[in-house]
């Protein structure tokens, strides 16, 4: 039990980092009436450290082939009696929140969360701060006007409060912008479903049946999808109806028990509309067969999709794969806010579910989001709290090289030859970081001003000034997920960034600086900037968002951008990846990294380059974007290079030029691992990492004998397993019935071992002859298999030994007994070097 002392309502804590910035006296109103119900608030507690520290390992184990509780999922019971509060810690803060007059709807069965009403004057008694109206950008809003305080004996086991405003997270989702570079006087192709399963080789899954089928993606919204014709002539107009498994759901999910929290949105409360409507699309573009739920909650103090999340995770049949397009800048969010995801994402993890956010529409300026005052960043870099922990997918933003490159048709096909779908993509499109900005390096360049900054930059040119815009592909750092921000909102004081996991690791370019990075995989999700955005069915033209008739001309349809499309595209992804695995994945991302180290290896991958295009080589599961940035124009002191004129450039240094940020070889802050083959990955995910054990010994004939054990751990059957190695001069391998599935060709030795079913093992004696002489053989051993190729070698293991020279040939005696210990010796050395530097997917 975490509370051990008696409350004493004069002993306060403040819970830092929990006001926002717009509560300020220049946006004051007042406070609101005391009356003012304030339903469904979300009260977030503590894991005890133990059972927090206990619960990150045994998530570990669940991605681990080599571990035994690999894909062991826990129920959501479990957690909460594992890994949760203890019951009477619960008790003493739900007869706390009684005493103050809440009404306790709901503890959650994860027993992290409680859900409570009441009103304002309550919500001071209680948590000693005052609710206010706010007049903010010519909106209205209420936020606490200050900290909330709990009684010190609460301070271990209650968080705070995940949210006493009604600022909400922005869709990231761009809309065609006034401007376009052209090549000429030709505008290029819109992006539809034909488009991407060419461009990103999801053909072949399609033909081999693997299109989603007995799959759900849950796409999380705060406001209903306009309509459900519009999905539907969405997927007839672009061939996707034929796949009739496909369906579209409405969802507003009520908590496991107690009173609802959810009612339905609607259409009419927001401009969300169009969201919902592109990511309902977009994720059956990409699993035509998968079942699609629209998961929607109205917002109250807490944002609709948050609360639509909670209850499917914490209810009795958690997804296993969430989509969610929204962003709110981790320094806004407040410190309980950006807990309550980072909690809800880890249990979602442990319970197998995938998560993919789209990490923002605003290069590394996310807490520029939702101005619609300014085109500038002011607030410096900082990263969107919802795609920012570690227990989800972070999906960054592509746009098509082609333009630039001056080869558009090279990749796009004449309108006249367009299939019957709107295909007239040829090939893979060499990719580069989405950037609508004029402190983008390409755009100036191509513009005639290479140099961004500066009053003679492109950024203070009278050409440059139509594209004054922060609209790119988000990413960067972890800044400021606990602490509290300046008072300005921007990342400062006490923020801190998520600590880097486990996983993020092994891929060139991935910075030693502690923190979580995004993003981790990208996908195209420009708006039309050089002449590329994605069309959609949005039939609501009432609310200015772009809506449009769905008609027979689709080019005059709903358009634009964002990594809104590129989040539930990949959530599509995953669908096939479930698939053909016959279960739920959990973090992708462990498995992303693993690939993604094995591809690009020290020094990149030169095949796998995505500035290669059509020429890139057919076995890549990612594609490394190496030119371009997502920098961003801005003003003011918060990592703004501004040498002289008015507007400067993003970067990591303001008296500098650092562009926030530059793609590079292997992982980068532009767009983290690349973008990706899908099929190929599909084809390589579930690949069996096998285990080599055993070792070498010298015969009483002065042969070498080396005997392996091969296991296969899973999660798949391991068909064409192989032992191969390389032997040096003066070596032969032994023709004899221990090693008659052995082969030697040239130098090579290569074993068929056959196929190794999932848990159990091969054994093989291999036998190598020495010419004569005093001879050392050191030799790798490999064990992979046939269906693993696009893996590393599954396990290897390198042994030296020594034949010691006696007259007239080969010693018919055994080493002395010295040079056993040092063989063992090696053989503990390696295997202790295996299990630091890890083999396979684990």
């Amino acid at each position: 039990m975490l509370v051990t002392q008696p409350i004493d309502a004069s002993n306060l804590v403040r819970l830092g980092g929990n006001t926002r910035p717009e509560a300020i006296a220049a946006n004051d109103l007042g406070a609101v009436p005391d009356a003012l119900s304030l339903p469904h608030l979300q009260l977030l507690l503590k894991r005890p450290a133990d059972r927090q520290a206990a619960l990150q390992r045994y998530i570990n184990e669940l991605h681990d082939p080599r571990s035994p509780n690999f894909h062991h999922w826990l129920t959501i019971g479990q957690i909460g009696t594992d890994y949760g509060p203890a019951s009477a810690d619960i008790d003493v803060v739900t007869r706390w929140l009684r005493a103050a007059g809440f009404e306790v709807n709901t503890v959650y069965p994860e027993l992290m969360t409680i859900d409570f009403s009441g009103n304002a004057a309550q919500v001071r008694s209680a948590f000693h701060t005052e609710i206010h109206n706010l007049q903010v950008g010519g909106e209205r809003h209420i936020a606490n006007f200050g900290d909330p305080a709990i009684p010190a004996a609460l301070a271990s086991v209650v968080h705070g409060i995940v949210s006493l405003n009604n600022f909400r997270p922005h869709t990231a989702f761009r809309p065609r912008p006034a401007y376009t570079v052209l090549n000429g006087t030709t505008q290029y192709e819109l992006v539809a479903p034909a488009d991407l399963a060419t461009i990103y080789n999801f053909g072949p899954l399609f033909a081999s049946g693997i299109a989603g089928q007995g799959q759900t993606i849950v796409v999380i919204e705060d406001i209903d999808i306009y309509s459900s014709a519009d999905w539907k002539t969405f997927r007839s107009t672009f061939g996707l109806a034929g796949y009739t498994s496909g369906s579209l759901t409405a969802s507003h999910p009520a908590p496991p028990s107690g009173p609802t929290n959810c009612t339905d949105p609607g259409t009419s409360a927001n401009f969300n509309v169009g969201e919902a409507e592109l990511d309902a699309e977009w994720a059956s573009a990409t699993a035509p067969g998968a079942a699609i739920v629209v998961a929607s909650c109205a917002d109250t103090t807490s944002f609709g999709g948050y609360i639509a999340l909670q209850n499917l995770i914490t209810g009795p049949s958690p997804p296993a794969i969430v989509s969610i397009s929204y962003s709110a800048c981790e320094a806004l969010n407040g410190a309980t806010a950006n807990a309550a995801y980072n909690t809800l994402y880890q249990t979602a993890v442990a319970l197998g579910t995938s998560i993919f956010v789209a990490a923002g529409d605003q290069g590394a300026a996310s807490c520029d989001a939702g101005d619609p005052t300014t085109t500038v960043a002011t607030h410096g870099i900082g990263v969107n709290a919802l795609a920012s922990t570690q227990y989800n997918v972070a999906v960054g933003g592509t746009d098509f090289g082609d333009v630039n490159a001056g080869t558009v048709s090279v990749y796009w096909g004449p309108p006249a030859a367009n299939s019957t779908a709107y295909g007239s993509a040829l090939s893979y499109i060499p990719e580069v970081p989405w950037n609508d900005s004029c402190a983008g390096t390409l755009l100036a360049a191509r513009l005639g001003t290479p140099t961004t900054y500066g009053s003679t930059g492109f950024c203070n040119s009278s050409t440059g000034a139509s594209y004054l815009s922060f609209a790119a592909g988000s990413g960067g750092p972890s800044g400021c997920a606990t602490g509290a921000a300046s008072a300005s909102g921007v990342v400062g004081n006490t923020c801190a960034g998520y600590a880097k996991p486990t996983w993020q690791s092994g891929v060139i370019g991935i910075p030693a600086d502690g923190v979580r990075d995004l993003p981790d995989v990208s996908l195209f999700a420009a708006n039309g900037i050089w002449g590329h955005y994605y069309v959609y069915c949005n039939s609501d033209t009432a609310k200015g968002q772009g809506g449009s008739a769905c008609g027979p001309t689709v080019s005059s349809w709903s358009g634009g951008g964002g990594t809104s499309f590129a989040a539930p595209i990949l959530a599509g992804v995953q669908a096939l990846v479930n698939q053909k695995a016959g279960s739920r994945q959990g973090n992708p991302n462990f498995i992303y990294y693993s690939l993604a180290a094995a591809e690009y290896g020290p020094s990149g991958s030169s095949g796998c380059n995505s500035t290669n295009g059509n020429a890139t080589s057919t076995t890549c599961v990612f594609y490394d974007v190496t030119q371009g940035d997502i920098d961003v124009d801005c003003s003011g002191s918060n990592n703004c290079y501004r040498p002289s004129g008015t507007y400067g450039v993003l970067s990591s240094s303001s008296s500098a030029y650092a562009p926030a940020f530059t793609a590079t070889t292997g992982w980068d802050f532009a767009t983290g691992i690349g973008t990706l083959n899908a099929a190929n990955l599909v084809n390589a995910w579930s690949t069996s990492a096998l285990s080599l054990t055993g070792g070498g010994s010298v015969t009483q004939s002065g042969q070498l004998s080396y005997t392996w054990a091969i296991s296969n751990p899973g999660p798949q059957s391991a068909s064409g397993v192989t032992l191969t190695t390389n032997l040096p001069a003066g070596f032969s391998l032994v023709t004899s019935a221990s090693s008659s599935a052995c082969t030697q060709t040239g130098t090579t030795v290569s074993c068929n071992v056959g196929t190794i079913a999932i848990g159990a093992r091969s054994q093989l004696t291999v036998v190598i002859q020495p010419a004569g002489g005093a001879l050392s053989a050191n030799l790798t051993f490999i064990a992979g298999a046939a269906n693993g190729v696009l893996y590393p070698a599954a396990d290897s293991v390198t042994t030296a030994l020594t034949i010691p020279a006696v007259a007239g040939g080969v010693s018919d005696s055994p080493l002395p007994p010295w040079s056993y210990l040092l063989l063992g010796a090696s053989l503990a050395g390696i295997a202790a070097r295996r299990r630091r530097d890890g083999n396979g997917i684990g």
